[in-house]
């Protein structure tokens, strides 16, 4: 059986390297750096950014996020966060520089706006989602049905919109 773990154990005995649309997830098998099957069979799509790692009958199996090709970009942060945001892309915030995955069109634009870009490969960890649910989903990122459940539903235009569950 297979448990998610909020924290880490005393001893971890393996990792999974997952990359960030890897670490969304609701069902899948597994396998582990040591070559360790295992299914994750979860009641709901799950940010696995939120835990530490998985319990597999007993054996603990960390979470560990893989490098892949980010912009890092540096400049008039508040105003580049604004527009990066306005497109509804995950970015990694942080005091001095904002993260972003590698998208040809929103360098043009931030270079547009004189922002410092670098290329690099790194760990992403983006900012969460605003409404509780550990990720901004500006795009689809597999089951619609289940990301409708939160308020997630098309206008057409191709992108992912929020609106709050009606309460009663």
């Amino acid at each position: 059986m297979t448990h998610l773990l909020k924290t880490a154990p005393p001893l971890a005995h393996d990792r999974v390297v997952m990359d960030y649309d890897q670490r969304l997830m609701r069902r899948k098998l597994l396998t582990s750096a040591g070559g360790r099957e295992f299914l994750v069979d979860l009641p709901s799509v799950t940010n696995l950014d939120d835990y530490w790692g998985f319990d597999v009958d007993g054996i603990a199996i960390e979470i560990v996020a893989s490098p892949e090709a980010v912009l890092v970009i540096t400049g008039d942060l508040t105003r580049l966060a604004w527009h990066i945001g306005n497109r509804h892309t995950p970015c990694q915030i942080l005091p001095d520089r904002l993260i972003i995955r590698e998208d040809h069109v929103l360098e043009r634009m931030l270079q547009g706006l004189n922002a410092t870009i670098r290329r690099e490969s790194l760990p992403f960890k983006p900012e969460g989602g605003a409404y509780g649910h550990g990720r901004t989903m500006g795009h689809s990122h597999g089951d619609e049905a289940e990301a409708a459940q939160f308020g997630w539903h098309h206008h057409g235009d191709g992108q992912m919109h929020f609106h709050a569950p009606k309460t009663t």
